[in-house]
């Protein structure tokens, strides 16, 4: 069944991802507040703790697309990481030191590795080749703009002097609507009778456009600047703590708008130009992040914080799609989980290795550090591109 702009499939999981993402982030922006001034964690920690929760979710994207492919069900994969991530996600509200925070974190994430790669592989397998840049653009616009509405709500509650830890608590409400929506409007996805065998993974057999986009976003990863230590930034030019959810919100409100055209665009104009130009643009905003934290204005805040939303968000889609157009039909899941596990792998020593710098040598050097790794990762695009 579809409907006149999208398949039904699309549609659910993208309002499950809307509601999600607004349970999720409602604690996400203030997470590194709470570990650093409830807590009395330091940037180090903060690494650690989005680095390992990022990892462990990768590894077990590439789980889950596997078994994915084996033939186990998608709907269930899909609602089991769902309703794990929106059980252990309120309970950072109780935790009383960083190392139960991490546990939290971790099973979160756990949550999020079950779901993704099937989810991905839903996505796709409902959606023709022609529309499939802007599908997953539909699916990251919802996702954003949930992303947009769990800060308003997190700034509506803290406006009412409710403690930041019970801002937490109160995160289970969309993640209960997740859960309903995903078990009374999902189609039903039943195993297969046998669970069959796939041939080795091998990394030759891939598609070599696939593997260089896998390796330069893997790169990317590596250097990326991890959004919770963007928050650190802001609040070092001087936001206060109440308008870090409406810089959340608002930053998640232009990743809605930018996710779903340059969607489109990757579906008319090709993959690779949309990733090298939103890629490229990225680097230029993590020098401009390097050049305005030695001599800052809390003016610059609002428009850095947004241009780099903007740039994360502009390659989402055309990412997504470039899998799904390059990987073969009954290992597609897979490969969406092998994407997935190596960005996610490269982020926890580049998440770490963005904290101890800017614990060490601080934040100018930290952005610099970044722009240079992610020129590479533009470079090894380019080359794989030219091929």
């Amino acid at each position: 069944m579809k409907t006149p702009f999208l398949p039904r499939t699309v549609v659910i999981l993208g309002l499950v991802s809307f509601f999600n993402d607004t349970a999720s982030e409602m604690i996400t922006p203030l997470l590194p507040v709470f570990l650093i001034a409830t807590l009395g964690a330091g940037p180090a920690v903060v690494g650690l703790v989005e680095g390992v929760a990022e990892a462990t979710a990768s590894l077990l994207k590439l789980v889950s697309g596997r078994m994915a492919d084996r033939g186990w069900s998608h709907k269930g994969l899909v609602l089991g990481g769902y309703s794990v991530s929106n059980l252990a996600r309120p309970l950072v509200g109780l935790a009383l030191g960083w190392n139960l925070v991490l546990l939290l974190r971790f099973l979160d994430r756990v949550g999020k590795g079950l779901r993704t790669s099937p989810r991905d592989a839903l996505i796709t397998a409902s959606t023709d080749a022609t529309r499939l840049g802007r599908a997953f653009g539909f699916h990251r616009a919802l996702d954003n703009a949930g992303a947009m509405l769990g800060p308003l709500c997190a700034w509506a509650i803290l406006r009412e002097g409710v403690p930041m830890a019970h801002v937490f608590l109160w995160s289970l409400v969309p993640g209960i609507l997740v859960v309903c929506l995903l078990g009374f409007g999902l189609k039903a996805t039943p195993a297969r009778g046998e669970r069959k065998e796939l041939p080795p993974l091998r990394w030759s057999v891939l598609d070599h456009r696939l593997r260089g986009l896998i390796l330069a976003a893997g790169g990317l990863a590596l250097a990326n600047a991890p959004e919770a230590f963007l928050v650190l930034w802001a609040r070092a030019q001087g936001l206060r703590i109440a308008w870090i959810p409406l810089l959340w919100a608002a930053a998640s409100a232009v990743k809605a708008v930018v996710a779903g055209p340059s969607g489109s665009l990757s579906d008319r104009f090709g993959r690779f130009p949309v990733l090298l130009l939103g890629w490229s643009c990225r680097i230029l905003l993590l020098l401009a992040l390097a050049w305005s934290s030695s001599d800052a204005h809390p003016a610059t805040v609002w428009p850095f914080f947004l241009a780099y939303a903007a740039s994360l968000a502009a390659t989402e889609g055309a990412e997504r799609a470039l899998i799904g157009d390059f990987a073969r039909p009954k290992e597609r899941a897979t490969a969406f989980g092998l994407y997935h596990m190596v960005t996610g792998l490269a982020a926890l020593p580049g998440a770490l290795l963005f904290g101890v710098i800017w614990q060490t040598l601080g934040p100018v050097v930290a952005f610099a550090v970044n722009a240079i790794l992610s020129t590479g990762a533009v470079i090894l695009l380019q080359w794989q591109y030219r091929r």
